[in-house]
């Protein structure tokens, strides 16, 4: 059995991560004993893992309380469940990464229109895009 502790420190995560999981009712002690300690079987352990990968893959909290449900029921539960989960957050990911590409656009055009020199800003360009509603950029020309 593992005091919170040294569940923490074999997972390398903090015990206020472990405190918080429990909260969340992702990860529950099997055991409180006599003084009051929480302790963790392997069992708990093997849950805590494959809360930690499926959070490293970019699901939520609550994707993961899913996939737990579904864990802890596998007999009564289908493949199908478990790839809807996958694929909702693969959408998602998806529509960020979509997202992301335009921000990346819109910042490497205004990176691109300033000289980034030591001149003021009162003439640079990517203060004015932003100040102006269409954010057209033009490229900068500086009079010297």
């Amino acid at each position: 059995m593992y005091r919170i502790g040294e569940l923490a420190k074999r997972f390398d995560i903090n015990t206020d991560t472990l405190r918080f999981y429990q909260k969340q009712g992702l990860l529950t002690p099997s055991t409180v004993a006599d003084n009051g300690y929480r302790l963790y079987s392997e069992q708990d352990a093997t849950t805590l893992g494959f809360i930690l990968r499926a959070k490293a893959i970019g699901f939520s909290l609550m994707d993961i309380k899913t996939l737990l449900s579904i864990e802890v029921d596998k007999a009564n539960s289908e493949c199908a469940d478990v790839k809807e989960v996958v694929d909702d957050k693969l959408t998602q990911v998806t529509a960020k990464i979509a997202e992301l590409k335009t921000f990346q656009r819109s910042l490497q055009r205004l990176s691109n229109a300033c000289c980034g020199g030591h001149e003021s800003a009162e003439d640079c360009t990517i203060l004015q895009a932003l100040e102006s509603e269409s954010l057209d950029i033009q490229p900068e020309h500086h009079h010297h």
